[in-house]
């Protein structure tokens, strides 16, 4: 497995961990379905969450969350759009980022909450 892959995998296990200590329920790690993929769909009390992890090496080239595209947001969306129905969930939906970034001994790790909105159209 490439270094890139390695580091990727450590800082969703990082955000797992993270998230679960925070009290949330991990459904599906690693989520795909036909062409849709969803990195951690977790649920607290009042939301299922939708989480997408962005893991970097260094924050040289900027915050990890930074590339999280409007292309990448609308997959995202259609992917929690057809989760939800396929799997008749009738709960709020939120959609989360987690940023993990390697400091060569641990990651530092952001969490920010209702990262974006599905977009209207």
């Amino acid at each position: 497995m490439a270094e890139h892959n390695d580091i990727g995998k450590k800082g969703e296990d990082t955000a797992v961990d993270f998230l679960q200590k925070e009290g949330y329920q991990i459904i599906e790690r690693n989520w795909i379905n036909e062409k849709y993929e969803i990195d951690i769909i977790a649920r607290n009390e009042e939301y299922i969450v939708f989480v997408e992890v962005k893991t970097r090496s260094s924050d040289r080239w900027g915050n990890p969350e930074e590339a999280v595209s409007n292309n990448k947001i609308k997959r995202i969306v259609a992917a929690a759009d057809f989760y939800l129905k396929k799997y008749d969930i009738d709960m709020p939906a939120r959609f989360d980022i987690i940023s993990a970034i390697w400091t060569g001994k641990t990651f530092k790790i952001e969490h920010i909450d209702d990262a974006f909105l599905a977009p209207i159209n």
